[in-house]
């Protein structure tokens, strides 16, 4: 795990090279891509931010109890 500037602990992970090729190329799409992967990966996590090789996921699910 990591963390940013006091906050929380982040959980980190990672994409494939067909998504990370994306940034360069469509950082829209990227994004897009990043987020739905997460949706269906990890449910209840939020995207923080991509730093290659990284993703870094906030972990929301104690706030939906």
């Amino acid at each position: 795990m990591s963390q940013l500037e006091g906050g929380a602990p982040l959980t980190r992970s990672g994409v494939g090279k067909r998504i990370w090729d994306l940034f360069e190329t469509d950082p829209g799409q990227f994004k897009k891509e990043v987020i739905a992967y997460f949706a269906t990966a990890y449910p209840g996590f939020t995207v923080v931010r991509a730093k290659y090789p990284d993703i870094y996921l906030r972990d929301d699910r104690r706030q939906s109890l």
